[in-house]
């Protein structure tokens, strides 16, 4: 990370512990951004920080595990379980503790684990991934934030860590490239953490 960035990311935790001391309720902040961009990394920085819920939208995944005809948008809409997350949010908005079955990433079969995920009530709670920041969800989302890096940077990042991308892989890549053109634009953040774009005042 360059100081520039490091500056920018100890400036949003000090915003979100500003913000957190202002409501009476948990302070719910999303972290969105494309794949590969460092979302849940920044998430676990923050949780260092303060003391945290994270929840990872990994959990909510509803897309299918085989290549799909649907068109950018309609994978945009299904690939996560967007009304779980909505559920789960308004509990902790309540100050209640919420519970769901994640999904299953090691059976990959569209099967959930038997396990649920607790989540109790924190005074923050950092919802990251992409499509956190998605319409249906924002009236519950106090800080929305987006990470953008350098498009060369996150792509050799996701071949590190998924490898070469197939079919699979690409039909997501589209759907979040109508995302964050039509749905969630530059424009509907907060906070833009970028290595271009100084950190809003």
């Amino acid at each position: 990370m360059s100081s520039s960035w490091n500056d920018q990311v100890e400036r949003l935790t000090s915003r979100i512990a500003h913000d957190a001391g202002m409501v009476e309720r948990p302070l719910i902040v999303s972290i969105d951004g494309r794949s590969g961009s460092g979302k849940s990394t920044l998430a676990a920085f923050v949780a260092q920080k303060l003391d945290c819920t994270v929840i990872s939208g990994d959990d909510f995944f509803a897309g299918g595990e085989t290549v799909s005809p649907l068109a950018p948008e309609e994978l945009a809409q299904i690939c996560i379980d967007w009304k779980l997350q909505r559920a789960v949010l308004e509990s902790l908005y309540r100050n209640e503790p919420a519970q769901f079955f994640p999904y299953d990433w090691d059976a990959f079969d569209g099967s959930k684990r038997f396990e649920p995920t607790h989540i109790g009530v924190r005074k923050i709670v950092v919802f990251e991934g992409v499509y956190s920041a998605r319409p249906e969800l924002r009236d519950l989302v106090d800080l929305r934030v987006l990470i953008e890096i350098p498009e060369k940077e996150r792509h050799q990042r996701l071949l590190k860590r998924e490898g070469q991308m197939g079919e699979w892989e690409k039909q997501w890549h589209r759907a979040e490239d109508w995302y964050f053109t039509t749905a969630a634009p530059r424009s509907a953040f907060d906070i833009v953490l970028s290595e271009t774009a100084p950190f809003p005042s």
